[in-house]
């Protein structure tokens, strides 16, 4: 078969596309025969950093696909090890990619556990990008959250994989949901898949205008952002929940003490989610026949080009890379 290969950590001209072995699987798990995959904040970490990852390396988390063994189309949940406790993973928890040989490449290995019947109405690119993003905001909104219907919504940095699927589950839920961006563009983009309207974050006083905006402020604010957790604590109505999924633009921030017990204000940390919220946000997709956001898709030969993208920040929704049936 044939994969991107990192054998140096550094840019995303470190994905080579090369010729290796396929993959025999141990007791337990099936060969998966990857239609698509999708980039992910975290490969990108990856490829840059290696994390204590040994080289050579085949990243990617995300991915859908054909059952070798009996033809049936699938898609992968990208947690390995999670345990049979919902609030959080287990001692033994890992991730496709990481301690095992990731979706980057023609065919994949993975236990029979985590694969899960493809939606029927997706693309095979549509239900690629479902895995982390989907399941993560899944998780931050219902299972952390738990937003209800006719509650309001703030999505902190509109255009990114978790966000945008934050914004399109929250409104299928019937939530009145709004953004904030550091771009006008994506704040209009995002309009047309159920926001009601944002304000820029670039400017110091947005958390004033969510205020003026929402009325009085947000009941939930789903953030990948720890810096913005100062100002959404400035905008979150009293006995809100703020849901922290990520710590990008910042693993810091400075939190008002008296503003989050006189607010009976709730901070809750999000990240990925267990097996149970992945079946759930599939049946959810079904149900709201959600059509995940592909920004753009490129070949399995061009996936330096999609890191390169990727990294550009001027997407909205997912990139996709794809192998020919």
């Amino acid at each position: 078969m044939k994969a991107a290969v990192v054998r140096q950590w550094g840019g995303p001209e470190r994905l080579g596309v090369e010729p290796v072995p396929d993959p025999v699987p141990r007791a337990g798990e099936v060969v998966v025969e990857l239609r698509a995959r999708s980039v992910n904040r975290r490969d990108v970490i990856l490829r840059q950093r290696g994390c204590g990852l040994e080289l050579p390396k085949i990243l990617g988390m995300d991915g859908a696909g054909m059952r070798c063994d009996t033809g049936e189309e699938v898609v992968i949940y990208p947690c390995l090890n999670w345990g049979d406790n919902r609030a959080g993973p287990g001692s033994h928890f890992a991730i496709v990619g990481d301690a095992t040989d990731g979706t980057y490449a023609e065919l994949v290995a993975v236990p029979e556990s985590v694969l899960y019947p493809k939606p029927p109405k997706l693309s095979w690119e549509e239900a690629a990008a479902l895995p982390c993003a989907a399941l993560t905001a899944y998780r931050a909104l219902f299972t952390r959250a738990r937003v209800m219907a006719g509650e309001t919504v703030l999505v902190l940095g509109a255009g990114g994989d978790v966000s945008t699927f934050a914004v399109m589950f929250a409104a299928a839920a019937d939530a009145e949901v709004y953004v904030t961006s550091s771009s006008p563009s994506k704040i209009r983009a995002v309009q047309k898949i159920g926001a009601k309207g944002g304000v820029l974050h670039t400017d110091p006083d947005w958390p004033q205008q969510v205020r003026e905006l929402t009325s009085g402020g947000a009941d939930v604010i789903i953030s990948g952002s720890g810096s913005m957790v100062t100002g959404a604590l400035d905008c979150v109505k009293v006995g809100g929940r703020i849901a922290v999924f990520g710590p990008c633009g910042g693993r810091m921030a400075m939190i008002n003490v008296p503003a989050l017990f006189l607010g009976q204000v709730s901070i809750l940390g999000s990240n990925l989610g267990s097996p149970d919220d992945f079946g759930e946000m599939l049946v959810f997709v079904r149900r709201n026949d959600i059509r995940p956001v592909i920004d753009r898709v490129y070949p399995l030969s061009e996936i330096s080009r999609a890191h390169s993208y990727f990294e550009s920040q001027v997407r909205v929704g997912k990139v996709v890379v794809t192998t020919p049936a």
